[in-house]
């Protein structure tokens, strides 16, 4: 099943005259972890923006599960790259923010939060505030809350760049493992990196962007088993391919 289909997107700056992106098209099906992969500039995180309906494109259309984005879905969930966490809130009440748009009662919430927390080894930290949390635990936070929804297709804008090496490698191997969770509903994942190890690693489908205004270069189906070493000859190989297109630029 195609979850996400981006057709022929175009964004300028509001100047209406700088175009960051000139008929960007690529799908996403059921069970795909996808990455978007381009130069610093070529619109990466306003493409996640605009696939969630928070930004108007200036031309084109995206369609989740064939019906087209016109604005917040509540089947796509967002993972912020600074985490986007309520200083004034506990740890558990940001999670709860997540079922903002579900009707479901107070004590459901605080089950169904408790729950993702300890999912993401967070339990005896629900009332805690943020800024008592290390990096790696806020994006859990923000991980969980952004799953809240049950949402079928989660974006990702950078989630590990924040974090120090150590802690973006467990937290990558955690995604992993929760995603192949069946109990949770995320059918698909669309994330931003400027990583390319990073998304050699997660990726199932790579799309890679052009210099702005950016266009689709290449889309690569990364076929090889999990875990990925990045001293496997075809990895390597992989990453030299993609360096050497992002260096055309």
């Amino acid at each position: 099943m195609e979850m996400i289909n981006v057709e022929n997107i175009s964004f300028s700056f509001e100047d209406g005259i700088t175009r960051i992106m000139d008929g960007i098209s690529f799908n996403v099906e059921e069970d795909e972890f996808v990455s978007i992969i381009g130069p610093s500039g070529c619109g990466k995180s306003t493409m996640l923006r605009i696939i969630a309906g928070l930004i108007k494109p200036d031309g084109g259309k995206v369609f989740y599960m064939g019906r087209e984005v016109s604005g917040p879905v509540r089947g796509i969930s967002f993972v912020f790259q600074d985490f986007a966490l309520l200083p004034w809130l506990t740890i558990i009440e940001n999670v709860k923010l997540g079922f903002s748009l579900i009707n479901i009662t107070e004590e459901e919430k605080n089950r169904r939060s408790t729950l993702l927390l300890d999912s993401f080894g967070l339990s005896g930290f629900e009332n805690s505030y943020p800024n008592a949390l290390s990096g790696g635990m806020k994006q859990r936070v923000g991980i969980a809350r952004a799953l809240a929804s049950d949402p079928n297709v989660l974006l990702m804008d950078e989630p590990f760049s924040a974090l120090d090496q150590l802690t973006a490698d467990t937290l990558r191997s955690d995604i992993i493992y929760q995603l192949k969770n069946k109990d949770l509903p995320v059918k698909s994942v669309i994330m931003v990196t400027h990583n390319v190890e990073e998304a050699i690693e997660l990726s199932d489908k790579m799309v890679i962007l052009s210099a702005k205004p950016s266009h689709v270069k290449e889309v690569i189906n990364v076929n090889m088993p999990r875990p990925r070493s990045k001293r496997s000859r075809k990895v390597a190989a992989l990453m030299d391919h993609i360096y050497a297109e992002l260096a055309k630029d």
